[in-house]
């Protein structure tokens, strides 16, 4: 079976018929967070007060994209490591937010209010950033401009190549992975 095509916005219904392993193309716009900016959106929230994106039903991708080089439309766009991310994500996931992509595992609240709220948590290849661009079209700083790379963006992406990580039912390919080739 060959890779689920999805454009986002992401709806309930997409993210519930996702499963860990399943190769995953998103299409359409995903923005960009990484910990500073994570941060600033975390403390709006706190406050009551409105985020600089809307991100219902919204992807966010952990990345702090290098320079584009002339005539590119980004630099090289690896994944960071996810935990980091890990005390912010939980309230994002509750305002809205349906799909996260970056490296590594995440801990038990992300995953529960995966569960709770139905999202999605993606791994992209770390090393690939290179090649991850490709699928970048354009890229626009839309918050927190001084935060350079760290900087909120909206690319638009087609085919960006992900595998879902963690899935709303529980899922976690990487407690999956550890059981299969642990040795008893």
């Amino acid at each position: 079976m060959g890779a689920i095509k999805l454009t986002t916005p992401l709806k309930v219904e997409d993210v519930e018929r996702l499963k860990i392993g399943d190769a995953v193309l998103l299409n359409g716009v995903i923005y960009t967070g990484r910990d500073a900016a994570h941060k600033r959106l975390f403390e709006l929230l706190k406050k009551g007060e409105d985020l600089p994106i809307d991100i219902e039903g919204q992807v966010i991708y952990y990345v702090g994209p290098t320079p584009a080089k002339p005539g590119y439309v980004i630099g090289s766009a690896g994944p960071t490591t996810s935990y980091r991310m890990d005390p912010y994500a939980p309230a994002l996931i509750e305002r809205g937010l349906k799909g996260m992509i970056g490296k590594g595992n995440r801990g038990e609240e992300v995953k529960e209010a995966m569960r709770k709220h139905k999202a999605v948590y993606f791994a992209a290849t770390g090393g690939a950033g290179a090649l991850i661009a490709k699928s970048i079209k354009s890229s626009e700083i839309v918050a927190y401009e001084d935060l350079g790379p760290e900087a909120v963006r909206k690319l638009v992406v087609e085919n960006f190549p992900v595998i879902v990580a963690n899935d709303c039912y529980g899922g976690d390919l990487f407690e999956e992975g550890m059981k299969k080739y642990s040795k008893r």
